[in-house]
């Protein structure tokens, strides 16, 4: 089948816009420490700003992104009994602010602060590799994900939400993560079990990025802003990230480190 012409248009954009991204956040992620708490908190704080503009809160945005990368800034210096009431203050903070959508905001603004958190915790308790391994599964879900659904086609996902999602896509962006899987397995201690995870949390991105969808169609916006070129916002940018991460420190308890290593 042909490809339909124009689908090809936003590739350069996304290539060096990703590039760009890659580039400073592989850069912070190596750092560690404060560098990457700093980057966390920052991309946390744009995030909600984003998400309360999308809910129609354009006043409040701004004070409840600084609030937000705050929380997550400061959070990286406190104990764990501490830092997790400031995790949640913004998402509450926010409630009174809200004329409607007042549930998706407690909900999407805790997820991204939890897993801006939890991507700081990662880093810092078991180091670079694994942080790494987290985003390449993300990355390869969407690269993977990005291509067969426009060389393959095929029935769509669920096109009333995301119309350009395929199947095709979806379980190319499952294989792409096993891949990473059995490339970690390989240069770790890991055991075969890291394949099954990486998949689950393939899912859980493309989840998050359904889900994010579905908020954009609720509120009638095509991109959470336009801060980067082809790709829309940050929000659109790190929707699976922020979920995937989200999954991981839930099932991090069960599996443990490193990831499907045997009992």
């Amino acid at each position: 089948m042909r490809p339909a012409s124009g689908q090809w248009d936003d590739l350069l954009a996304r290539v060096a816009s990703s590039l760009a991204i890659a580039a400073v956040g592989l850069g912070l992620m190596w750092a560690g420490g404060v560098w990457f708490l700093a980057l966390c908190a920052a991309v946390a704080g744009v995030m909600v700003w984003e998400l309360a503009r999308m809910l129609g809160a354009e006043r409040a945005a701004l004070p409840l992104a600084l609030v937000s990368g705050g929380a997550v800034f400061a959070a990286g210096f406190l104990p764990l009994s501490a830092a997790l009431p400031l995790i949640l203050l913004p998402a509450l903070a926010g409630l009174p602010l809200l004329g409607t959508h007042r549930a998706v905001w407690a909900a999407f603004s805790f997820a991204i602060l939890l897993a801006a958190f939890g991507l700081v915790v990662l880093r810092e308790d078991h180091g670079f590799t694994w942080v790494a391994w987290l985003v390449c599964i993300v990355i390869a879900s969407d690269v993977c994900g990005y291509f067969a659904g426009r060389l393959i086609g095929g029935p769509k996902f669920w096109p009333k939400v995301s119309p350009k999602k395929t199947w095709s896509g979806t379980v190319a962006g499952w294989i792409g993560a096993a891949g990473v899987g059995f490339a970690f397995m390989g240069a770790t201690a890991a055991g075969p079990g890291i394949i099954g995870i990486s998949i689950a949390l393939a899912m859980a991105g493309q989840l998050g990025d359904i889900a994010e969808s579905a908020l954009k169609r609720k509120t009638g916006i095509k991109d959470s802003s336009n801060l980067i070129p082809g790709h829309g916002g940050l929000f659109d940018r790190f929707d699976a990230l922020l979920s995937a991460s989200v999954f991981l420190l839930v099932i991090g308890q069960i599996a443990g480190f490193p990831p499907g290593a045997a009992p």
